[in-house]
């Protein structure tokens, strides 16, 4: 037990940003299901973090009412900005959402409420490993119920031919819109999670860098499965500590990662699919030997 809590005095932080980071991977997860390339995930997690953080801090919410206060504010900023950014696709709507993000990042810097530059100090350390652990959880139980739905045929339907999804009688936009809204309440909640075990937070943890994280984690894990997401965020977290002194590099290696990983494995390290192929291929070689 004192190894146990040695252990988690020193690196119980560590194991928290790998809960927050499946999280975060799998709200992209969400809106790639249908099709959509947001950068938006990372201003989603700020605004979910200092909504629940400005809850707690000066209207003493309780823990549980912050995190709601968290999901629901990223959700309403989706829904508005949903309608006309979701008409585009593809690489310009990757530039729109990160237009949004910067723009979002700049109100942050901006705002005395939000402490401006400075950030949020003094945050209450409301978080524990059970929050994320049951979080994190219940997404993957509510997408994995999503994928296998009605909802989940209709994502999949839109993100393989959008012209044929509208052809069989699917609502493309309002799907679309569903998506997009449901990944920014996963990012909120994230966001929300996060701001309560760190103790402080600021602007520049929200911006390009963390948006171009998250879609590393997603696509570094692969797409195909809730299984992708979860292995690549936790690669990701562990990974700098692991090659510390590549620190100085981070964003570097992150972007070689990512082009390896599209260039060789564009399913990403988690295939079900290439796994099954792999053992059928050893079995049909062991069945033919002699």
């Amino acid at each position: 037990m004192a190894a146990f809590a040695d252990f988690w005095a020193t690196y119980s932080t560590l194991v928290y940003s790998v809960g927050i980071h499946a999280l975060l991977a799998l709200s992209l997860w969400l809106t790639l299901s249908c099709g959509l390339l947001s950068l938006a995930n990372a201003a989603f997690m700020g605004i979910g973090a200092y909504t629940a953080a400005l809850l707690t801090l000066n209207l003493h919410w309780p823990f549980p009412a912050a995190l709601l206060g968290g999901a629901v504010a990223p959700a309403v900023v989706a829904l508005i900005i949903g309608a006309p950014t979701l008409r585009l696709s593809g690489v310009y709507l990757a530039m729109a959402t990160l237009a949004f993000g910067e723009v979002t990042r700049i109100l942050i810097l901006n705002l005395q409420i939000t402490g401006g530059p400075e950030g949020l100090n003094g945050i209450p350390l409301l978080t524990t490993g059970w929050h994320i652990v049951v979080i994190l959880a219940v997404a993957g139980y509510g997408l994995a119920r999503i994928r296998r739905s009605r909802l989940g045929r209709a994502f999949e339907a839109i993100r393989e031919d959008e012209v044929a999804a509208r052809l069989m009688g699917i609502n493309v936009e309002s799907h679309k819109l569903a998506a997009f809204t449901l990944g920014a309440v996963l990012a909120g909640v994230a966001g929300a999670l996060n701001a309560h075990f760190t103790f402080f937070i600021s602007p520049r943890e929200y911006g390009f860098e963390n948006a171009v994280d998250i879609l590393t984690m997603t696509i570094l894990g692969g797409t195909t499965s809730l299984i992708g997401p979860v292995l690549g965020a936790t690669i990701l977290t562990l990974l700098p500590e692991l090659m510390r002194f590549l620190h100085a590099y981070r964003l570097a290696v992150n972007g070689l990662i990512l082009v390896v990983v599209v260039l060789f494995l564009p399913t990403g390290l988690w295939d079900a699919r290439r796994f099954r192929q792999l053992l059928k291929n050893r079995r049909a070689r062991k069945g033919g030997q002699p």
